[in-house]
């Protein structure tokens, strides 16, 4: 009969550790870190290779052009925007907006021109103003024109399309009219059970303090991740496809239009960031990357998820198509007499 040792008081003998062979071949995080740079090591001559041929040197050149000229501006507008969602009180916008709802959707449209924010903060700032009394016409119109119309954007676009006003102007008008179109629309065919009345703010609660910086470090993590995302998407568009495909979808209007609309809403790149993915992208006409510029900023994959989580997934499925083919029609009207 085999003898054992007593367990020591107060312990359980079958709760022994995993035995040595198998804690042996456990991977920590820094023998992983170790394999990795070993293999990278090894593996140097090759990756030179790829590195050094002419289509890395192309995407790697757009691609840290595109995020170093989009960068500055990605900051100023998370941290003005978190600066209105926390310091700015939600009943200052009911006060100021006219009671009629016909009037209170365009004030509001025009509101986002003064005050900066990126998609990500605007869906919460127009959940904020539903749960205190502003009608959801306006709000919704808020939360359309507010990424698309504020200065930090409109100075991106200006710095993006150099002596080219022309896409400047294109964009503040169409954003602004659809915008508005939608807080019509949803005046005249919405309905109350529609939209489910948004839950409490993340932020709320928490010091002034707190609320900024909490609001700064997700807005940073999410565009800035969506940024580096929107620059791969270009740098590869410019680098791996072959111009002949792109010069083909590029000239047929209707198929550049719809396939840089589906594109801004895949990429779901921030709109302090978007023109500058937008311009790299050459071959397709100007009225094409105007539509990119107006759908982006009021309809992407994140805005989708982020509508659905305030207002309820009944609602996003309803606003987000009209939207859509909103953006696409009022871009292509004012590209056709701007452009």
């Amino acid at each position: 009969m085999a003898i054992t040792e007593d367990a020591p008081p107060g312990t359980d003998a079958h709760r022994a550790g995993p035995p040595p062979d198998r804690a042996g071949r456990r991977l920590s995080s820094p023998l992983v870190l170790v394999l990795t740079l070993l293999l990278a090591v090894l593996a140097q001559s090759p990756i030179r290779g790829a590195l050094g041929s002419p289509a890395m040197q192309s995407w790697m050149t757009v691609f840290v052009a595109v995020t170093v000229q989009a960068l500055p501006f990605l900051v100023l507008g998370v941290l003005l925007s978190a600066a209105i969602a926390v310091f700015v009180p939600a009943s200052f916008f009911a006060r100021a907006l006219p009671r009629r709802p016909a009037l209170a959707v365009p004030v509001a449209g025009l509101a986002g021109a003064v005050l900066p924010g990126c998609e990500c903060a605007s869906v919460p700032v127009a959940g904020a103003l539903v749960r205190r009394g502003v009608t959801p016409a306006a709000a919704l119109a808020f939360l359309l024109s507010a990424p698309a119309i504020n200065p930090v954007v409109l100075t991106a676009t200006a710095v993006a399309f150099p002596g080219h006003p022309e896409m400047v102007l294109g964009r503040f008008l169409a954003s602004l009219l659809v915008a508005c179109a939608m807080g019509w629309l949803w005046q005249r065919l919405g309905r109350t059970d529609w939209l489910r009345p948004p839950a409490r703010g993340a932020h709320e609660g928490a010091t002034k303090g707190e609320a900024f910086w909490g609001s700064v470090r997700h807005d940073i993590m999410h565009a800035g991740g969506f940024l580096v995302l929107g620059a791969t998407a270009a740098a590869t568009l410019k680098a791996a496809v072959p111009a002949d495909w792109l010069s083909a979808a590029a000239g047929v209007p209707l198929v550049s239009v719809l396939a840089l609309a589906v594109l801004a809403v895949v990429l779901s790149i921030c709109s302090e960031a978007d023109a500058f993915v937008a311009a790299s992208l050459t071959q397709f006409s100007p009225t094409a990357k105007l539509v990119f510029l107006v759908v982006g900023p009021m309809i992407d994959l994140k805005l989708f998820a982020m509508q659905a989580g305030t207002f309820g997934r009944g609602f996003a499925l309803r606003f987000a198509p009209a939207t859509f083919a909103l953006a696409i029609t009022g871009a292509v009207l004012t590209g056709a007499v701007l452009l």
